[in-house]
């Protein structure tokens, strides 16, 4: 009896190290993604990145502009619906002070390249190679537009994909 006792007592002491273990673990990472992720109000966290053509993009240096900030995948079907729509709106806005910046996340340029020219997209698409910019702005699904106002202050954020409608309503809002 003694053996099974012994046994009984140090799989029982395993499992409550093991459990404490797993809710640290679980604790320490939803309260360390709230921490970074972006929120209405906030100043938009300053970044580089180089788009296809070898441009690098600073959002800082779009201060005094609107910036629609959008992440997206060329795996995501709502991105894909929402980029033809993107771009007719670039069209009307670009001269009115409202910047589009379409940042990949870690794809290959050979793909997102394809992807562009295939659907005549025109305003800058920068590659976050490294997810590194997906990172500080925490984000996990696509696609989602950060709308930064003339001064830099994320004003909104959509999480979810657009029609043309509500890209164009999206693109007054933040018209300076």
């Amino acid at each position: 009896m003694g053996n099974k006792k012994r046994r009984l007592i140090m799989r029982s002491v395993v499992l409550v190290i093991m459990g404490i273990a797993i809710l640290y673990t679980l604790y320490a990472n939803f309260t360390k993604e709230d921490n970074k992720a972006v929120a209405k109000g906030q100043e938009a966290p300053d970044f580089v990145l180089t788009d296809l053509e070898g441009k690098k993009h600073q959002l800082s240096d779009y201060r005094g502009q609107g910036v629609f900030l959008n992440f997206w995948g060329t795996w995501c079907p709502p991105c894909k619906e929402e980029m033809p729509y993107m771009e007719n709106q670039y069209q009307k806005y670009k001269d009115n002070g409202v910047q589009v910046l379409a940042v990949n996340i870690e794809e290959s340029e050979v793909v997102v390249s394809s992807f562009v020219k295939k659907h005549g997209l025109t305003f800058p698409v920068p590659m976050d190679r490294d997810g590194r910019v997906n990172d500080a702005y925490g984000v996990f699904n696509l696609p989602v537009t950060f709308l930064i106002d003339k001064n830099g202050i994320v004003i909104d954020i959509i999480e979810a994909g657009m029609t043309e409608e509500l890209i164009q309503q999206q693109m007054e809002r933040i018209k300076p």
